[in-house]
């Protein structure tokens, strides 16, 4: 639509769109409201009767089978808000905390030394996908509820996973930030019940998906209701040994150009060893992640999983000090592409 289109104008294309037997999926700014219209029918006689229509701008075919996660779609970035945290925005946002939820204890000690070196989120695992059954599944109820005590606490927000569709209520009670994990992100009925959630969601790239394939899992949380989208690399599966996963550092950019959905990077799931994860966030933000997330534990050796992965706290907040320099080149970059394509 034309930059400050009427409400009535808005609504009238949206019913000619119907008329047409498609459906209306809307993304509405401060200035402009842009309407996507999606399903079969005569797309050239629709296009034509769309561009004169009062209040259109003009009236585009989306080539990408991902429609409203493309940047064909919404040319400015999105900055997808978690609270009062907004990612995509003004700030490489940082979330931080435990594989696992395991104790009280545990917990509340890596919330208050995390959000003290700086994190802006508190990620932690009360319901865990486990490649073995005989290994820890995590605490769940009592796990989400020590988290809700840790936000409490510190004022961080809370990410955590959700496995099944059975869980997407219980959870978003006690989340802020729905997380998908590596081997759900083709799990298309937890997809679509995240569609209707009212929380964003953090999806993160299957370990042997292309970018066409979770741009595609996007799309279904999008398509189902919800734009609150937020990709996340986490390394993928390759021949090398040397590394947990390979993180595919080259996804990040050529996420950039493909969506304008926010893109975050996990570099303790990318490598499996906390000695490289530093070296990770640093290259993460140099090619333009909006945020990490990192794995943090008090004491890994005692860590019911990803031990080897996970930071000390002391390490945590030494990484968190070494990237503020890179944190200003991303900023200054930031405001000079927004200067750019004004």
């Amino acid at each position: 639509m034309r930059p400050h289109a009427t409400r009535e104008e808005i609504e009238h294309v949206c019913e000619r769109v119907r008329e047409f037997g498609y459906k209306v999926h809307s993304i509405e700014g401060e200035e402009r409201v842009v309407i996507g219209v999606v399903g079969v029918g005569d797309v050239t006689a629709c296009l034509e009767s769309l561009e004169a229509t009062p209040g259109v701008e003009n009236a585009v075919r989306i080539s990408a089978p991902y429609k409203f996660v493309s940047r064909e779609f919404k040319r400015e970035r999105s900055a997808i808000k978690v609270n009062g945290v907004a990612v995509g925005g003004g700030e490489l946002v940082v979330i931080a905390g435990p594989c696992s939820v395991e104790s009280e204890k545990q917990i509340m000690q890596t919330a208050e030394a995390v959000a003290e070196a700086g994190a802006h989120m508190l990620r932690g695992g009360a319901f865990k996908p486990r490649t073995s059954p005989y290994d820890f599944q995590g605490l769940e109820l009592e796990g989400l509820k020590l988290l809700r005590k840790a936000k409490q606490a510190t004022g961080l927000d809370i990410v955590t996973e959700v496995m099944s569709d059975r869980d997407v209520g219980l959870i978003a009670e006690y989340a802020d930030c729905m997380q998908v994990g590596a081997r759900n992100m083709q799990n298309f009925s937890l997809l679509k019940s995240l569609g209707g959630c009212g929380r964003p969601v953090l999806l993160k790239r299957g370990m042997s998906s292309t970018l066409k394939e979770l741009l595609m899992s996007a799309e279904y949380v999008v398509a189902h209701g919800n734009p609150n989208v937020i990709l996340c690399e986490r390394g993928i599966r390759t021949f090398e040994t040397a590394t947990r996963n390979t993180c595919d550092i080259s996804a990040i950019p050529a996420l950039n150009e493909l969506t304008h959905l926010p893109v975050v990077v996990d570099p303790s799931h990318a490598t499996g060893k906390r000695s490289l994860v530093p070296a990770l966030c640093r290259a993460a933000v140099a090619v333009g992640a909006d945020g990490l997330i990192v794995e943090v534990h008090p004491c890994p050796e005692k860590a019911f999983s990803d031990g080897a992965q996970s930071l000390p706290l002391a390490e945590f907040a030494r990484m968190m000090r070494d990237l503020q320099p890179y944190v200003r080149l991303w900023k200054e970059a930031r405001e000079e592409a927004a200067v750019a394509v004004e």
